[in-house]
């Protein structure tokens, strides 16, 4: 999951600008400090988050995502599992749906010129970032409480080249740095359950131009469940974050001048992923608690697509 979280006390320099235009120029940034203990808890968390499957995925083609995949396994590519390069196969085969996650989301944006600025809030290591540069030709910002991702991020778009047009940030999601109206389509991609979501949209619903596009991709509690279940609660415990409903969401959008498109129930689609990443050796211990709230119902797997009023 990426993440950002908010905060406004102004502590600590990164080695990244924080003007909303340009490039990378030097030690001069500023990283927000927590305004609450549990902000410092989750900036701690990703800062020092070191499980190898976000870096062991990424490693396949130089994109470095932190959320997860849909789509049905492509049983060919990975082989007979006596192959001594089957776990090697395997990886690329998870990476291949966490980037057909990803395709999914830029496909929800709509028509994005050259010229427009898109937001990613919740950036983590900037693997979508990159897709929706190399797709757009655009300038996309990230913001990330992490200092860790952004260092990361920026790193890799130097490597690629493209420094001038996408950059990572260490700021404040429910406060950005960003003009009203300046951005053609935001989203966030398993961002979401580290915020309030009222405060989430309120922002969005700010920098994104009157009729520009904003995209989640989530998961989130059904309400037909009645109440979070256990699992839900397991996750939630794991990645210390709070998984709102989907309920919440619809509300919190109507309330904040964004009205949704499109929801999709992406869980079917996402079920193959966790149920191939379970045989992985690269499990981390939450696949069960995923896999259970999927198919019990009291988890979904959501994409809502909203437009700016």
């Amino acid at each position: 999951m990426d993440l950002l979280v908010t905060s406004t006390d102004l502590t600590t320099e990164l080695t990244a600008d924080t003007s909303t235009t340009g490039t990378l120029t030097g030690p001069s940034a500023i990283i927000p400090g927590p305004t609450t203990p549990y902000q410092g808890d989750i900036a701690r968390y990703w800062n020092n988050e070191a499980r190898p499957v976000n870096l062991r995925l990424g490693d396949v083609d130089g994109l470095y995502h932190h959320h997860y995949g849909i789509g049905d396994v492509d049983r060919a590519a990975l082989g007979d599992c006596d192959d001594g390069e089957s776990e090697k196969k395997l990886v690329a085969e998870l990476h291949r749906l966490e980037s057909a996650q990803a395709e999914l989301l830029l496909d929800h944006l709509g028509p994005i010129g050259r010229g427009d600025t898109l937001l990613d809030a919740g950036c983590g290591r900037g693997g979508s970032m990159v897709m929706a540069h190399q797709r757009f030709g655009c300038k996309v910002e990230g913001v990330t409480l992490s200092a860790k991702q952004a260092d990361f991020a920026n790193q890799r778009a130097r490597e690629l080249g493209i420094e001038d047009h996408v950059r990572a940030r260490v700021c404040n999601m429910l406060g950005t740095p960003f003009e009203t109206g300046q951005v053609a389509a935001s989203w966030n991609n398993e961002s979401s359950m580290y915020v309030d979501l009222h405060d989430l949209f309120a922002e969005h619903s700010r920098v994104l131009e009157v009729g520009g596009r904003y995209v989640t991709i989530t998961g989130c509690w059904n309400p037909r469940y009645g109440q979070p279940s256990k699992w839900v609660s397991q996750i939630n415990a794991h990645f210390e974050c709070n998984i709102h409903s989907r309920r919440e969401y619809l509300r919190a959008m109507a309330d904040n001048r964004l009205v949704p498109q499109a929801v999709i129930d992406l869980t079917p689609d996402t079920l193959p992923y966790w149920e191939l990443r379970a045989t992985s050796r690269l499990v981390t211990g939450i696949e069960e608690a995923f896999i259970n709230s999927y198919k019990d119902g009291s988890f979904q797997y959501v994409l809502i697509a909203a437009d700016r009023i």
